[in-house]
C-alpha cells in the first residue's frame, strides 16, 4: 500500500523499521497494530500490515516532540515492554487510504501522541538522531536552506554506502563504473547507486524500494536519450523496446561527467548491435510511410527530452477531432479536424484578439498565454481515473473539484476553444489502445457536481460506441489523410521553427519566457531559495519541448489511391483492373515492373566483362535499342562498343586531355562528351566524326546532363551553364547554334549534377562538400546546404523528385528534403561510394573498393555485397526498365550485370 507517491514533491524516503503502532498508552483500550515505520526527509509515515487501518503520515514540521524514553526508564524491567520506543507528538497527522480506499488524505488536527516500539530496540537512538537532524531541516524558514540541508544528509548516507557487488548476476562480470544517482519516476525520485558492467546496467535504491536491485542487460538495449531533468542535463533514460512510450529506467545524476560517462559506456555497448536514430531517420520513415504519423509523432516526443517519467515535460499530443456533437464521424470533410496550423491558443479568433490586446499592452518579457499546452495539471486532468495516487501527490492529498474534473470531452474541448486560461493540448493515451484513463473503474469517489450528479465515466462523443470505439476511430483520425497532409504544421509549432522569435509571434505562439529550454540558468542563481520557488514553479508550469528542427518541416508523401490499393489484403488482378487496358495501364505496368526490379537488386549477377580503354572509365552511354555502348574515360577516348559483336567499333580522341562523361541525343545521332580541356564535344555516330565544339568553360568540366535542346554542363571553373542548342542541318554540314541561358555561380568547383525527372530542378555538388538545389526554370538556388566534408561524388533525386540523395568523399550518403531543403537522413559507409542508383528507398552505390553495395536506406545498412571491379568504380548506367546495370571503373574495365530473378 505505501509508494512513494505518499511523499511531498521533493521529498526522499530514507529507511524503514519494523515496528508496533501503539495507541492510547497505559489505557484500558490500549492497541498495538504491527507494521513498517518508514523515515523520510519530511515525513514520518507508518504503514500497519492491516489493510483496514489506514496509513500515517505525520509532517516533521508539524511535530511538537521526538523523542526515546529516558535510559533510565529503558532499563527498569517493570517497563520493559516500551524498550525500543519513539515518542512522536504532534499537531497534525493525515491518515491515508483507509480500508485501503484510495480517497482524499483525512486531516486529523490537534494535538496527538504516536508511540513506536522499533523490532530492534538497538538502532533506537540512530533513528531519533537521524529524526532530530531532518526535522531541523524542516523547521528552517526557507525552502532553499532546507533543500540544502536535506540534500547534505542524503549525500552523507550514499557516501557512507556503496552498490552491493553480489547483487551482480554472475560473478564474472567486469565492472566499469558505479555512481551516485536518483531512479525518476513521476513526481518521484529515489537515491541509490549506479553500477555498469560489461553486460548488465544496475540501480539500487538506498531504501531497497521498491525492491533491492533493479537490473537491466544491455544486450536488451534498444534506445538511450540524454535527458534534461529539472532544467538541468542530468537525465538519461533507458528503453528496452524500439516503439514503447514508456522507458525501463530513467535515472537522474548529480553531476553532468557521471551521466556523459555512463551514456558513452552504454552507447558505446549498443553501437555494435543496432543505429542510433534522429530526428532525420525518423523523418525519411514517416514521410514515406514505413511509420504511423502516431510513433512519428512518439519518436519526435522522445527526441524533444518528452519522458512518461517526467510529469512537466510528457509527451504531447495534438487535438485532431473538432466535432464532439454529430453522431458519425466524418473523416472526409476537413471541418471534422482541428487547424493543425496554429496553437490551441489561436484557434478561436476573439479570444485570441483579446489576448493579443493583453500581449501588446505588457512589458517585457511579453507572453501571449498564461498557461501552457502541458504540465502536470494537465496530464493527471486527463489520467486520474487511472492515476489518482498521482493526482493526489500533486494536490496535497485532495482530488481536484468536482466540476472542474475531465468529465466530458464536448466540454473539455469547449473550454480549451473558449476558456481564458485553458491552452493544453492532449495526451499519447488519446491514441492508443488502453481506454480504462476514460473510465472509473477503480470505483473512486470523485466529488459530486453542481447539478447533483456524480463524477463517473468520461462522457464520450456521440459517435463513439464506448471508450474503446473512440479510442479507434481517434486513432483513424490521427492516421487519416487530412492529417497526414497537415501534421508537419503542428511539428512546426511545437517541435519546429515556429516555436521560439519571430516565426512564434508571427503564428501566435509565444509562451511564458521560463518554459522554453535556456529560459532560465540555474546556474547562475545564487539564492538557494530564490532556485528552488522558480524550479517549483516551472516544473507545476510545464516546459516547452526541445527545438528539433529551425526550418519549415517537410510534408508527407501522400501516396495516390492506385498504389494505396496494393497494400490492401488483396491485390487486383489485371481482369479486374477498373483501368481499360491504355496508356495509364501500360505505364502501371513499368512502375510494378520497376518496383519489382528494385525489390530484386541484390539479385544482380554479373554477365559479361571488358577491358576497352587504358585508363579509368569516366562515362557510360547507351543507344535506346541497347545495342551500342559508349563510354568515354581518362585516357581522352571516346569509345563505341557493340553488344552483340563484343568488340569497339569506334575509338575517337578529341585532345589529349582525359574525358569525364558523356551523353546520347534523342535519336542516337549524336554524343555528347565533356573534356578537362573546357570544352564539350559533339560527335555524329551517323557521319563518323566530330560535329561541334561548345569551348563553354575556363576549366575542366566535370558533367553535362541534356533536356529536351537544352544542354547543363558543370566545371572546375565554379559555373554551372545552361545552353540552348540548335542543332546545325547535318547534311549541310552546318555547325549547332549554341545560346547560354544561364550561369549558376558556385564558390569552388563543381563536380557533378543532376537533373530530377520533371527537369525542372537542378542538384549541383562542389570538391568542398556543398550540395546546391536550382530552380532552372528561373535560374535561381533554392538551397545551398553543407551536406559533405570533401568532394561530392554523386547526387540524384528520388522518382518522385521530393528528395535529394548524394554520396561524397566522407564516406557518407546524405538525403535532403527538396522542398525545405532539410537533411533528413545520413548514412555512414566503410569507405567512400563513388557513384549510385536509387528508387528513394534502396540504393545501388559503386565504391571505392570496386563492390557494387545494395543499401536499405531507412535502415542505414548494406544488405548484399558483390564482388566487382578491382579499383573505385567511376560510373554507372541503369536502363529505365531498372534490371540492366553497366559500370565503369579504375581498373580500365566494363562490366555488364543482369537482374536473375
Amino acid at each position: 500500500r505505501f509508494s512513494l507517491l505518499l511523499l511531498n514533491l521533493e521529498e526522499y524516503y530514507f529507511e524503514q523499521h519494523t515496528a508496533n503502532h501503539v495507541t492510547n498508552k497505559g489505557c484500558r483500550d490500549e492497541r498495538k497494530f504491527r507494521g513498517s515505520l518508514k523515515i523520510c526527509s519530511k515525513s514520518i509515515i507508518f504503514e500497519p500490515d492491516d489493510n483496514i487501518q489506514p496509513i500515517i503520515k505525520i509532517p516533521l514540521r508539524d511535530c511538537i516532540s521526538i523523542k526515546a524514553p529516558e535510559d533510565n526508564e529503558a532499563n527498569n524491567p517493570f517497563t520493559r515492554d516500551t524498550s525500543g520506543g519513539i515518542s512522536v507528538v504532534c499537531n497534525q497527522v493525515f491518515l491515508i487510504k483507509e480500508r485501503n480506499i484510495i480517497a482524499p488524505y483525512k486531516t486529523v488536527r490537534g494535538r496527538t501522541e504516536h508511540l513506536f516500539q522499533l523490532d530492534v530496540a538497538g538502532k533506537l537512538g540512530d533513528v531519533v538522531q537521524t529524526l532530530h537532524q531532518l526535522y531541523r531541516a524542516s523547521c528552517l524558514d526557507k525552502m532553499g536552506d532546507q533543500a540544502a540541508m536535506i540534500t547534505a544528509i542524503l549525500q552523507s548516507r550514499l557516501a557512507r554506502t556503496s552498490f552491493d557487488k553480489n547483487r551482480f548476476q554472475s560473478i564474472s562480470e567486469t565492472l566499469h563504473m558505479e555512481c551516485k544517482a536518483e531512479m525518476v519516476t513521476p513526481l518521484v525520485t529515489n537515491p541509490g547507486h549506479v553500477c555498469v558492467t560489461d553486460a548488465n546496467l544496475y540501480f539500487q535504491p538506498l531504501n531497497g524500494y521498491p525492491k533491492p536491485v533493479v537490473r537491466i542487460t544491455l544486450q536488451n538495449v534498444r534506445r538511450i536519450y540524454k535527458r534534461r531533468h529539472g532544467l538541468m542535463p542530468l537525465g538519461l533514460e533507458v528503453f528496452c523496446t524500439e516503439n514503447d512510450l514508456c522507458s525501463d529506467i530513467y535515472l537522474k545524476f548529480y553531476n553532468y561527467q557521471d551521466r556523459d560517462e555512463l551514456y558513452f559506456l552504454i552507447a558505446t555497448y549498443i553501437e555494435n548491435h543496432i543505429t542510433e536514430h534522429t530526428a532525420e531517420s525518423y523523418m525519411l520513415q514517416w514521410q514515406l510511410g514505413h511509420i504511423s504519423n502516431y510513433q512519428y509523432l512518439l519518436h519526435l516526443n522522445n527526441l524533444a527530452d518528452r519522458s512518461c517519467n517526467d510529469l512537466s515535460q510528457y509527451p504531447v499530443f495534438p487535438w485532431i477531432i473538432a466535432d464532439y456533437s454529430s453522431s458519425v464521424l466524418d473523416l472526409t470533410k476537413p471541418e471534422t479536424f482541428r487547424d493543425l496550423s496554429k496553437p490551441i491558443g489561436a484557434l478561436n479568433k476573439e479570444r485570441l484578439d483579446r489576448l493579443l490586446t493583453r500581449y501588446q499592452e505588457m512589458p517585457e518579457p511579453k507572453f501571449m498565454y498564461g498557461s501552457h499546452y502541458s504540465s502536470p495539471g494537465y496530464v493527471l486532468f486527463y489520467l486520474v481515473r487511472v492515476a489518482p495516487e498521482y493526482m493526489l501527490c500533486l494536490q496535497n492529498g485532495k482530488f481536484d473539484h468536482a466540476d472542474r474534473m475531465f468529465n466530458s470531452l464536448a466540454e473539455t474541448w469547449k473550454n480549451c476553444l473558449d476558456g481564458a486560461t485553458d491552452f493544453k493540448e492532449l495526451i499519447p493515451e488519446f491514441y492508443e489502445n488502453d481506454s480504462s484513463f476514460l473510465v472509473n473503474s477503480l470505483k473512486l469517489d470523485l466529488g459530486k457536481r453542481q447539478g447533483g450528479k456524480m463524477v463517473e465515466d468520461v462522457e464520450l462523443p456521440p459517435w463513439a460506441s464506448g471508450p474503446d470505439d473512440f479510442l479507434q476511430k481517434s486513432q483513424e483520425a490521427l492516421e487519416s489523410q487530412y492529417v497526414s497532409e497537415h501534421l508537419h504544421e503542428w511539428i512546426d509549432i511545437i517541435f519546429g521553427y515556429k516555436q521560439k522569435g519571430s516565426e512564434a509571434v508571427a503564428a501566435h505562439n509565444v509562451f511564458h519566457p521560463l518554459t522554453y529550454e535556456g529560459g532560465v540558468d540555474l546556474n547562475s542563481i545564487m539564492d538557494p531559495n530564490e532556485k528552488v520557488a522558480l524550479l517549483t514553479q516551472i516544473l507545476e508550469f510545464g516546459q516547452t519541448p526541445k527545438q528539433l528542427f529551425t526550418i519549415p518541416h517537410p510534408r508527407r508523401i501522400i501516396p495516390k489511391l492506385k498504389s494505396l490499393s496494393r497494400t490492401s489484403s488483396h491485390s487486383v488482378s489485371i481482369t479486374e483492373s477498373p483501368v481499360s487496358p491504355n496508356e495509364e495501364s501500360f505505364e502501371d505496368l513499368t512502375e510494378e515492373s520497376i518496383t519489382l526490379a528494385w525489390n530484386n537488386i541484390a539479385k544482380l549477377k554479373l554477365d559479361e566483362q571488358y577491358r576497352i580503354h587504358k585508363e579509368p572509365v569516366t562515362g557510360i552511354a547507351v543507344t535506346c535499342n541497347g545495342s551500342s555502348v559508349f563510354t568515354t574515360s581518362q585516357d581522352s577516348t571516346l569509345k563505341m562498343f557493340s553488344k552483340e559483336s563484343k568488340t569497339i567499333q569506334r575509338s575517337v580522341s578529341f585532345s589529349n586531355m582525359a574525358l569525364s562523361s558523356c551523353l546520347i541525343l534523342p535519336g542516337d545521332t549524336t554524343v555528347i562528351s565533356s573534356s578537362w580541356d573546357n570544352h564539350i564535344y559533339f560527335y555524329s555516330i551517323a557521319f563518323g566524326r566530330q560535329q561541334d565544339i561548345l569551348m563553354g568553360h575556363d576549366d575542366a568540366v566535370s558533367k553535362i546532363c541534356w533536356h529536351d535542346g537544352r544542354l547543363y554542363s558543370a566545371s572546375w571553373d565554379s559555373t554551372v551553364k545552361v545552353w540552348h542548342c540548335v542543332p546545325g542541318e547535318t547534311l549541310s554540314n552546318k555547325k549547332h547554334y549554341f545560346e547560354l541561358l544561364a550561369e549558376l555561380e558556385h564558390d569552388v568547383s563543381v563536380n557533378t549534377i543532376n537533373l530530377n525527372a520533371a527537369n525542372t530542378i537542378l542538384a549541383s555538388g562542389t570538391k568542398e562538400g556543398t550540395i546546391s538545389v536550382w530552380d532552372v526554370t528561373t535560374a535561381t538556388v533554392l538551397h545551398q546546404l553543407p551536406c559533405h566534408s570533401g568532394t561530392v561524388f554523386d547526387a540524384a533525386f528520388s522518382p518522385d523528385s521530393r528528395h535529394l540523395l548524394s554520396t561524397g568523399e566522407d564516406c557518407c550518403f546524405k538525403v535532403t528534403d527538396v522542398q525545405t531543403g532539410m537533411l533528413i537522413s545520413s548514412v555512414t559507409a566503410d569507405e567512400p561510394q563513388r557513384c549510385f542508383k536509387w528508387d528513394g528507398n534502396t540504393i545501388l552505390s559503386g565504391s571505392q573498393s570496386g563492390e557494387l553495395l545494395i543499401w536499405d536506406l531507412l535502415g542505414g545498412k548494406v544488405i548484399e555485397r558483390i564482388k566487382g571491379h578491382t579499383g573505385a568504380v567511376m560510373s554507372m548506367w541503369m536502363n529505365e526498365q531498372c534490371n540492366s546495370v553497366i559500370t565503369g571503373g579504375e581498373d580500365k574495365q566494363i562490366m555488364f550485370w543482369k537482374l536473375q530473378y
